[in-house]
């Protein structure tokens, strides 16, 4: 009597399914994800170059805070409106607008706050105004 010995067929894993699902998935998170392309901009702050001058001339000092609070000659201002900015530099300064204006902006500051102190101070008539940078390799105290 000859037996005939049963092949064995070799055990497949069957990726047909499985590939659909994650397909199905792909597709799904593709249709249901929205894209929004932020508009806001990339900026690097300049390092100083040079040596700051040696005269003693009074300045008036207008600090902007990372989030975008104002400070004019170290007193706070209430609220952050164009028109309150305008009536602290001018109540600071005096009214004098030929005195210069230094704009000390946390590197963290927004754009727009930034943008908003220098026109305030060209619409009051202030033509001195510098920004305060950092010493190239210093190291910022918080």
């Amino acid at each position: 009597m000859k037996f005939y010995r049963v092949k064995k067929e070799d055990v497949d894993v069957n990726l047909t399914p499985l590939i659909d699902v994650v397909f199905l998935l792909l597709i799904f998170f593709m249709v249901s994800t929205t894209f929004t392309k932020e508009s806001r901009l990339n900026l690097e702050l300049p390092e100083a170059q040079g040596t700051p001058p040696a005269a003693e001339i009074k300045v008036l000092e207008l600090t902007i805070s990372s989030g975008g609070r104002y400070s004019v000659g170290g007193a706070s201002l209430v609220n952050d409106t164009r028109e309150m900015l305008s009536k602290g530099l001018l109540d600071v300064a005096k009214g004098d607008t030929a005195q210069p204006l230094q704009i000390v902006a946390d590197a963290q500051a927004p754009l727009q706050s930034v943008i908003t102190a220098m026109d305030v101070a060209g619409k009051l008539g202030f033509v001195q105004v510098s920004f305060v940078t950092m010493q190239p390799g210093s190291q910022s105290s918080k």
